[in-house]
């Protein structure tokens, strides 16, 4: 049902439906409209929104996790925040939102299904964020925050904490003080929403330069770094 209709901003109607949606009624409409203006759209956007949100979404779980477990080390709490504040639970909690329905998406973004995309749903989640935060203070957007994310913190188990791939390979390196690996990009592949990354992990100093795949760079990183583990720790 996207047309080009799109690209005209937010009526009063959409702005009631998003408030009803978040709980949250904001004094100022403009902030709402600029939290779902997508840079590829012409004019003021949401990037420095999102940066704000993003900070605030990471104290707020920082807050509830330090409350949470008092004797928790810092690295397990911050393993524990990487679990919650991470793009994939962002962008579901877009989906669950409905805020594709609302964004405001420039021309070649309208044509390539934007609104589906899991970044620009999850950068949406953080702009709000900001917004609400601007608009109505740190409780509002603590108690916006808390309400997405409550069930999560309830059900998280500090004893399924694994670290990543990366920080394992990182620890393993440090301990041989070899230097840290390269990272670098060997493909792209795909639609700009639905895209394929090959990633190159590579240690020069051990002659090893190994690929992983993914659909995200991060993802890619991971798998490169988790194949990169494997070997070191059967050579060993």
């Amino acid at each position: 049902n996207w047309n080009m209709d799109k690209i005209i901003k937010m009526d009063k109607k959409n702005i009631e439906q998003i408030e009803k949606i978040l709980n949250y009624n904001f004094n100022d409409k403009s902030l709402l409209e600029l939290a779902l203006t997508h840079r590829s759209y012409q004019g003021k956007n949401n990037e420095r929104l999102e940066f704000l949100g993003d900070s605030i979404l990471n104290f707020v779980i920082a807050e509830s996790l330090y409350k949470k477990f008092d004797l928790l080390p810092e690295g397990d709490l911050s393993r524990l925040r990487s679990q919650l504040v991470k793009s994939a639970t962002l962008s579901e909690i877009g989906i669950l939102l409905k805020l594709g329905d609302f964004l405001i998406l420039g021309e070649g973004e309208l044509k390539s299904s934007g609104w589906r995309r899991p970044s620009i749903l999850a950068d949406s989640v953080e702009s709000i964020i900001g917004a609400v935060y601007i608009d109505g203070g740190i409780i509002a957007s603590n108690n916006l925050i808390l309400s997405w994310f409550k069930e999560k913190i309830d059900s998280i188990n500090p004893n399924d904490i694994k670290k990543d791939s990366k920080s394992i390979l990182q620890e393993l390196l440090q301990a041989k003080k070899i230097p840290l690996p390269d990272y670098s990009i060997v493909s792209i592949e795909g639609e700009a929403h639905c895209q394929h990354f090959k990633i190159s992990c590579s240690i020069p100093k051990l002659g090893l330069s190994i690929e992983g795949e993914g659909s995200s760079r991060k993802i890619a990183e991971q798998n490169a770094a988790d194949e990169v583990v494997k070997k070191l720790i059967n050579e060993a």
